[in-house]
């Protein structure tokens, strides 16, 4: 029987808030693509409020705005990476690239053949009652 699938996911957190993660991260570079929070959004597939949301979070969770905003409508208007936000990106991205080199490593095989492919049924149906 062949272990289950290991795969490490990085987040970077600020008190409660996820402030960078691969879905942010795949965020600013669609942004940094579209020129816009809403074009970057569509072309994840996600909705501008969605988008809108986690664009607050990062800009909040980090000493300066990531992404920058000017009004829609008139030339010059969108959105765009600050310089913070392509430093946090590419800072973001070494270090995906760092933990992918990691899934060839011998403790990384190890923690692989000694996963379950799925887990066991719970042995515990009910929670137990409190003293």
């Amino acid at each position: 029987m062949t272990g289950g699938q290991l795969k490490l996911k990085l987040q970077i957190t600020c008190g409660d808030e996820i402030a960078m993660g691969p879905g942010k991260a795949d965020l600013l570079d669609a942004i940094a693509a579209a020129g816009s929070i809403s074009g970057g959004a569509r072309a994840l597939g996600m909705s501008y409020r969605r988008a809108w949301l986690l664009v607050d979070t990062m800009n909040r969770c980090w000493r300066e705005p990531l992404v920058a905003t000017q009004p829609g409508g008139a030339p010059g208007s969108g959105a765009a990476l600050t310089a913070l936000g392509r430093e946090v990106l590419a800072g973001y991205r070494a270090l995906q690239r760092k933990a992918a080199e990691a899934s060839g490593a011998a403790a990384w095989n190890d923690l692989a053949a000694a996963l379950r492919a799925c887990p066991l049924e719970p042995t515990v149906t009910a929670r137990p009652a409190s003293a």
